[in-house]
């Protein structure tokens, strides 16, 4: 089963110097029928105007992934952790037991990310957070793994959730697959560029939740970035 959710669709809101659109219910936007999938809770497609941010909030339990697409964001922490993460990289917070931060678009222009939350295998322990870059050219052609609660995807940043953010970078003609399990919980989102999927058309921002599919094939229409998570 593949769901189509065109980003003109979503819900949102304007804030003056945030512009955000949701995936799932989120703040003032509530659908019943749009509460996560799976373990995957909020999905923001958001835009922060120069010099503005988030100021200093809490979080617990919660594993809170922030994939940058234009522009750069910069994090603190109650627990002294400060970094700047930058397009084409990727930030994760574990919230555990309880954490405030801050995240400030520090930058001249309009930055652009996806900030997406999964709930935890477990709840409590301390919190923690990194960053890394992933070079856009290192996932040309294929989904490589950015955050991972698998042993098995060294390279990727880990979350305490049985679940995996993947990225892939396709030019216009190319294929990609990936192989599911069909009880889990895939959703996919084109940050650019346009793909089909067994025969649905996903365009620039849209979603696509899926579920029971165990081999998804991808055909690029147009050069694209692709963001999915496959999750419990």
């Amino acid at each position: 089963m593949i769901e189509l959710r065109p980003f003109g669709e979503l819900g949102g809101a304007d804030h003056g110097w945030l512009k955000a659109r949701h995936h799932f219910s989120f703040a003032g936007y509530h659908d019943r029928g749009r509460m996560g999938w799976g373990a995957l809770r909020v999905w923001n497609d958001d835009e922060i105007a120069a010099g503005s941010g988030f100021p200093t909030h809490p979080h617990a339990d919660m594993e809170i992934i922030t994939y940058v697409r234009e522009g750069a964001i910069t994090h603190q922490d109650s627990r002294g952790n400060e970094g700047r993460t930058e397009a084409g990289d990727v930030q994760v917070m574990s919230a555990g037991a309880g954490v405030r931060h801050s995240e400030y678009n520090l930058e001249d222009s309009t930055t652009r990310l996806f900030q997406i939350w999964i709930v935890p295998g477990t709840r409590g322990g301390a919190p923690s957070w990194g960053a890394r870059p992933f070079p856009r050219g290192d996932r040309s052609g294929k989904f490589v793994a950015l955050a991972s609660g698998f042993a098995e995807d060294k390279d990727a940043l880990p979350i305490r959730a049985e679940a995996r953010v993947l990225a892939a970078t396709l030019n216009a003609g190319e294929r990609a697959s990936l192989t599911l399990a069909p009880s889990r919980h895939a959703y996919l989102v084109a940050s650019s560029g346009t793909v089909d999927v067994l025969g649905v058309r996903i365009g620039p921002r849209d979603g696509a939740a899926i579920t029971d599919v165990t081999n998804l094939e991808i055909v690029c229409v147009e050069d694209a970035e692709l963001v999915l998570v496959d999750a419990a």
